[in-house]
């Protein structure tokens, strides 16, 4: 029964990584055909290649940890800044998806701002 849940994981962790996949594809065929240009939000492609691997790479955690619902959690990336937007069911919920993610490497740092506890919205600061 143990490997089953083994198993399970594995091809969920392996379906997710797939899924997010094609956006660093993409980010990085742009790189190969836009050598080191600037876009108009000054970030150059490689930047967005490594922010594509980390959002990618924080989906296929939240995928694979106990306690954090990754189908109800937004993740999004910029210049190594990750926001996760959506609805988690507890505090705790939110604060174990901002560890996860801080721990991702690249990552500068984690909005949690757009996370809403069991539906209600984040308070105002």
């Amino acid at each position: 029964m143990h490997t089953y849940t083994k198993i399970r994981t594995s091809m969920f962790a392996a379906g997710l990584a797939l899924a997010f996949a094609l956006p660093l594809s993409q980010a990085i065929a742009q790189g190969a055909s836009q050598p080191m240009q600037k876009s108009t939000d000054n970030q150059t492609v490689p930047d967005k290649a490594a922010d594509a691997w980390i959002t990618t790479k924080v989906k296929s955690e939240f995928g694979t940890t106990k306690g954090v619902s990754a189908s109800d959690i937004s993740v999004s990336t910029n210049d190594g800044v990750v926001t996760l937007t959506g609805t988690v069911s507890t505090q705790d919920e939110k604060m174990r998806a901002q560890r996860v993610a801080q721990l991702v490497k690249g990552v500068k740092s984690v909005d949690t701002s757009g996370l809403m506890v069991g539906g209600m919205p984040p308070a105002e600061k």
